[in-house]
């Protein structure tokens, strides 16, 4: 099967097994994330008071590669701004679409307005 690229969201969905995990969890073998969606994830565990260490456990054992944010990846980051501004993208979310235009993979989000963009990646709503 080819990779795809996780969002921070959809990663969450399947942490805390909601609608659209099962989704996630069929291609997590061929799953990749940028190292900016891998914080994000474990800011939003460490929020809801999960240690550090069962952060470390939980994803680790996801088997999931994780994709160093470097400067192609940010240039790319950078210049999608202008291009998703409009629907208020943040920083992780055009790492994640930067990521997955570098690899020509698609990515699977919770965010369904992701679908409206026109910028070369495929994207999966998983709800």
């Amino acid at each position: 099967m080819s990779r795809v690229v996780l969002d921070a969201s959809a990663l969450l969905a399947l942490l805390n097994s909601e609608s659209g995990s099962q989704a996630v969890a069929a291609r997590l073998s061929d799953g990749m994330l940028s190292t900016v969606n891998l914080s994000e994830v474990v800011a939003k565990l460490s929020e809801r008071g999960v240690p550090e260490n069962e952060i470390r456990i939980a994803l680790d054992g996801l088997g999931l590669e994780v994709v160093p944010f470097d400067q192609s990846t940010a240039y790319r980051a950078g210049l999608l701004r202008r291009a998703t501004r409009p629907m208020g993208l943040s920083l992780g979310d055009r790492a994640c679409l930067a990521l997955a235009l570098q690899r020509a993979a698609p990515v699977f989000t919770t965010d369904r307005s992701w679908k409206m963009l026109r910028i070369g990646v495929k994207v999966h709503a998983i709800r």
